[in-house]
């Protein structure tokens, strides 16, 4: 007998959903039957997503968003209620980096990630979250409360890793923001987990893995492969489904065993 994750008839936000990462938790997302809604700043990578999807035979919409500007969130999340419904499943999934020492770092540089990673992932996800305790408060008996929130981290978060300190201190205050909002959430059937992937394969970093410096890096992994975005496929699913009501304040470490 097949085990089978059915998200049909719920919504899902992706944010960062114009490549990488955001473009393939889409995809899981639209095969197992959510309707998408696809949220990043290019909008014509997010139409050609959009397109790909439906083709499948997906529902999907795309919502222009820019997560360092609050009213471009809270416009965003609006449009999106509008276009597809309430937002069950979020999947807040922006972020940036820079590759530089910690003395060569400078306030713009910090900025920049700290304003993407951190302080952006919370006001997408309070934006959500607000959403989503309003409709559990005023929720009639027996109907469908709550949500999924999966705030995408890193693995630099949970291991310092060299060159990309300020990248690693974001994610660990996602990973603390996550534990936060599980603890305050979760009565209103809100479950809030992090997903920390490991060194994965995309078009931002694909020339790196050819480079000497990528191979040395890959050397030094416990199975010295890298994974590709698919490989989160299963543990995305899992926290997104219905039945993961007992899932909350996880954080989850896909990354081959790089962190034990």
């Amino acid at each position: 007998m097949a085990y089978e994750i059915d998200l049909s008839g719920r919504v899902a936000l992706v944010t960062g959903a114009s490549s990488g990462l955001g473009a393939q938790f889409a995809r899981a997302l639209s095969r197992a039957g959510a309707g998408v809604v696809l949220a990043a700043r290019r909008l014509e990578r997010l139409k050609d997503l959009r397109a790909e999807l439906e083709a499948e035979g997906g529902d999907a919409h795309v919502v222009t968003l820019d997560v360092t500007d609050h009213d471009s969130i809270k416009a965003a999340v609006a449009h999106a209620e509008t276009e597809m419904g309430t937002i069950d499943i979020l999947v807040n999934n922006s972020g940036v980096s820079t590759t530089q020492k910690l003395v060569d770092v400078m306030p713009d540089d910090f900025d920049f990630m700290m304003n993407t990673n951190a302080r952006g992932a919370f006001f997408v996800a309070q934006e959500v979250g607000k959403r989503m305790i309003a409709r559990s408060r005023g929720a009639a008996p027996g109907t469908f409360t709550g949500g999924r929130i999966v705030n995408v981290a890193s693995m630099a978060g949970l291991r310092v890793l060299g060159q990309i300190g300020v990248y690693s201190m974001t994610k660990a205050a996602v990973i603390h923001m996550t534990k936060s909002m599980a603890l305050e959430w979760g009565r209103y059937g809100i479950n809030v987990n992090a997903l920390c992937p490991g060194y994965i394969d995309t078009e931002i970093n694909h020339h790196h893995w050819t480079t000497e410096s990528g191979q040395k890096l890959i050397q030094m992994l416990p199975r010295k492969r890298i994974g590709q975005p698919k490989d989160l496929d299963a543990v995305l699913m899992m926290l997104c489904a219905n039945e993961s009501h007992f899932v909350n304040g996880a954080v989850i470490a896909a990354d081959d065993g790089f962190g034990i």
